[in-house]
């Protein structure tokens, strides 16, 4: 894909490979990807895409075993350059998870958490920083007379959304989300996909997705992996209606995955 000079791009990938041991996970990968775009990730499981994301935030760092060659460019930066401040760089780049992982303490306090720890202590500052957070994950309505009571008595859809705002709080600039919906109803879906598309303007989203009518619904580019290689990376609207892959045409149109 030629790269549109109209986009900032958030992260410049070059020749990324990442070993889990001997099993070569992911192969010879380069993209760019947008600033303030959607871009969604797709494929048959096991083909890489959870692992790509992970790049991206150096959460594979945490798994025995891994290697990683190549080089990931967030801002200009190589994240995995000698020096690199880890903890600094998770907080600017946050992540989902697929199944809502709220701590076991108030909504108030599970979006209070990282600032807290970030050593903000003042009163005042943390509820500007919760309500903030909790309207721009489309939550505070909803759990405006809950802030004290437990996050775990939210439903499935709410506690992903607070999982979402726990992430506002940190003022980061991107977010990743691994499969952020799989675990969820078809309305609570709905409001999540509804956040994501509103959520683009002040942040850079990379989502993994398993659906593609999700991935066409909500992201702006569209990267489709298989076996661990990036075949194919364009505008989702010309993935899903002129793919050049026949690889990528299969998986559209469901003759494998």
């Amino acid at each position: 894909m030629k790269r549109d000079e109209n986009v900032e791009g958030a992260f410049r990938i070059d020749g990324l490979n990442l070993h889990y041991g001997a099993t070569h996970a992911l192969k010879d990968v380069s993209v760019e990807i947008a600033r303030n775009r959607v871009t969604a990730l797709i494929g048959p499981s096991g083909c890489g895409k959870s692992t790509f994301l992970r790049t991206l935030n150096r959460m594979n760092d945490l798994i025995p075993n891994c290697r990683v060659e190549g080089s990931v460019y967030y801002r200009e930066n190589d994240i995995y350059a000698p020096g690199t401040d880890v903890i600094d760089l998770r907080r600017r780049i946050g992540m989902v998870f697929q199944k809502p992982n709220p701590f076991p303490m108030s909504v108030f306090d599970n979006v209070a958490y990282g600032p807290r720890c970030q050593g903000i202590k003042d009163k005042k500052t943390l509820e500007d920083i919760v309500m903030r957070a909790l309207r721009d994950a489309a939550l505070y309505d909803e759990v405006k007379d809950r802030l004290r009571e437990s996050a775990l008595s939210l439903s499935g859809g709410q506690q992903q959304r607070l999982c979402i705002a726990r992430a506002i709080a940190m003022s980061p600039d991107v977010i990743l989300m691994d499969e952020p919906t799989s675990a969820l109803d078809p309305i609570a879906t709905a409001k999540i996909e509804e956040l994501i598309v509103g959520l683009r303007k002040d942040y850079t989203i990379v989502i993994v997705t398993h659906n593609m009518q999700q991935a066409a619904r909500i992201s702006d580019f569209t990267a489709f992996f298989l076996s661990g290689e990036l075949v194919e990376y364009d505008a989702t609207d010309t993935i899903f209606s002129h793919p050049s892959n026949p690889k990528t045409e299969g998986y559209i149109t469901g003759r494998f995955g």
